[in-house]
């Protein structure tokens, strides 16, 4: 444990007083990925079951849900403490798994398509939530400089998560049943819980500027402020291009992917076994870089340098996938394109919060977090049909996505020199 300890203070820089409060919030990160990666693959599974065909309507009453979901939580934001309405939104995932729990044991079958249709836009809301609330903490309790060092070692608890999550679905899941697993989940969001207490707590303790110690006001402004911030703050408007950009790239990228894979493939194993060794490179390339190069080269390189690796890794995948758009180039641009997002560009977009408000850190970020980003799902998706029904190739669709790259670019170079004047 010791050696652990010295591990963290010499290859992150953190500050022996940073200590407590940076090992409660990997706790955290990692309990919180845990739990929804017990979740994924049975969203995945039941997604699929309700009918590929149906997978984009899906796709556009989650962006539904969530548009309904976002004035609520800033409502929570406005009346509650940060304390309160952090354990109010995970309580209330909770409950709503237990509910989940309850309902796919002893539910009819005849209720269990559409049980698995609702459970698939719930999660998918519940992912993007939840995820967004620990880094809207994490922005708020940590410092730009202090981002720069520990948000890569962050980013490496949230993968560490992950491949736990994963591979315990996959050992445990014919015992557990879904009900077991999902019951393991609530556990685990009750963990991650646990650790945002412990941070908060650290961070009132430790924070020079705090009047009362034991208790803080709500955020307070308005329920639609977070919309009408970004409408005002051209920075805010960046951030949410920024998401825009990757999450229509990303919906470009999985449709390239169901296609060359339907082209390749056709056992459902082998297309379960070549997705999983994507996702085995990926999660093993991203986590070797958050350990040893994310906070390394975000502190010495700097915001622009970390900001514009994704856009240049997709804007080479895309313009390879123009050449030859093979089973070879398809996973060569998806690993490296996954890789540099979870290791450089999640990070980096991270720190870019801490130059705004607290209130938008909570509620302008969680409007980029959710709506924006499944905003940009339902245009890629809805542009990648448009572009098919217009006659162009597998090989000609990703030209459209090189030219989205190099905005991308550009813009990724116009955030990262606005947030160091901001700072």
């Amino acid at each position: 444990m010791q050696q652990a300890m010295i591990y963290l203070q010499r290859t992150f820089k953190v500050e022996p007083q940073e200590l407590p409060q940076v090992l409660w919030s990997l706790l955290y990160v990692l309990a919180l990925f845990l739990a929804w990666y017990l979740l994924r693959p049975i969203r995945d599974e039941m997604g699929i079951a309700g009918g590929v065909r149906n997978l984009p309507w899906l796709f556009t009453a989650t962006l539904i849900a969530t548009l309904a979901l976002s004035p609520l939580f800033a409502l929570a934001v406005r009346r509650l403490s940060r304390q309160r309405f952090i354990a109010l939104s995970y309580r209330f995932f909770a409950a709503n798994l237990l509910l989940f729990a309850l309902f796919l044991q002893f539910a009819a079958n005849s209720w269990q398509l559409w049980l698995g249709r609702v459970f698939f836009i719930w999660s998918s809301v519940f992912n993007l939530f939840v995820i967004s609330l620990f880094w809207s903490l994490m922005v708020d309790v940590f410092s730009g400089e202090q981002g720069k060092r520990l948000f890569g070692l962050l980013a490496a608890g949230a993968t560490t998560g992950g491949i736990l999550g994963a591979y315990t679905v996959s050992q445990w899941v014919e015992l557990l049943d879904r009900s077991g697993v999902l019951l393991m989940a609530i556990v685990f969001l009750e963990i991650a819980l646990l650790a945002a207490q412990r941070v908060l707590a650290l961070s009132r303790k430790n924070s020079a500027k705090a009047i009362n110690k034991t208790s803080e006001p709500p955020i307070g402004g308005g329920v639609l402020s977070a919309f009408s911030h970004c409408m005002r703050s051209p920075y805010l408007i960046g951030i949410a291009l920024f998401m825009l950009l990757y999450s229509v790239t990303s919906t470009f990228l999985y449709y390239q992917q169901a296609s060359i894979i339907e082209l390749n493939f056709v056992e459902r194993a082998e297309r379960t076994a070549f997705l999983a060794k994507m996702d085995l490179w990926s999660n093993g390339l991203t986590l070797l870089l958050q350990l040893f190069v994310s906070s390394r080269l975000l502190s010495a390189g700097g915001m622009v340098l970390t900001l514009i690796i994704l856009p240049l890794v997709s804007l080479a995948g895309f313009a390879a996938l123009t050449h030859n758009p093979n089973l070879i180039t398809l996973m060569v641009a998806q690993v490296a394109r996954r890789v540099s997002n979870y290791a450089f560009a999640k990070p980096a977009r991270e720190v870019l919060f801490t130059a705004v408000s607290r209130e938008d850190r909570y509620k302008a970020k969680n409007v980029i977090d959710t709506v924006v980003y499944r905003a940009g799902d339902q245009v890629g998706s809805w542009s990648y049909a448009a572009l098919i029904a217009l006659g162009l190739t597998l090989a000609q669709i990703p030209l459209v996505a090189v030219l989205l790259s190099v905005l991308w670019l550009g813009l990724s170079i116009w955030l990262g020199r606005r947030h160091a004047k901001a700072q």
